[in-house]
């Protein structure tokens, strides 16, 4: 036997889902015995700018570096960082996860910290 599920609200933004969902335990909205995996192929990562000084001579060998390639040097940069963090992953026994699962409601996908549900399963 199930117990009643409170209703999930509609948000009005998406800072505002997010910040719902850090706070609320997400099993009294929703039954995550039903739940399935879905695939998004069209949903994009969240991208932030940063500012990041190097020397001018490690950048210039960047540069070059991703001209052998055919690249642009941010994204031969970003594939560095993200090869380094995925060997150290797996160095470190850490497991690959998507970081979130997702969900449509009110017209708006909602997106929730899976860390949250794998830790309470």
């Amino acid at each position: 036997m199930s117990k009643a599920r409170k209703p999930i609200p509609c948000f009005a933004s998406e800072a505002e889902e997010r910040a719902f969902w850090e706070r609320a335990d997400s099993t009294a909205y929703l039954d995550w015995r039903r739940a399935k995996p879905v695939r998004l192929p069209n949903l994009q990562p969240s991208k932030t700018a940063i500012s990041l000084r190097l020397p001018v001579s490690l950048l210039e060998q960047i540069k070059i570096a991703a001209n052998k390639r055919d690249v642009p040097y941010q994204s031969l940069i970003k594939m560095w960082l993200s090869e380094k963090v995925g060997r150290r992953a797996r160095r470190h026994g850490e497991r690959y996860r998507e970081n979130f699962l997702y969900f449509s409601r009110c017209g708006m996908t909602l997106s929730i910290p899976r860390r949250r549900f794998l830790s309470s399963s």
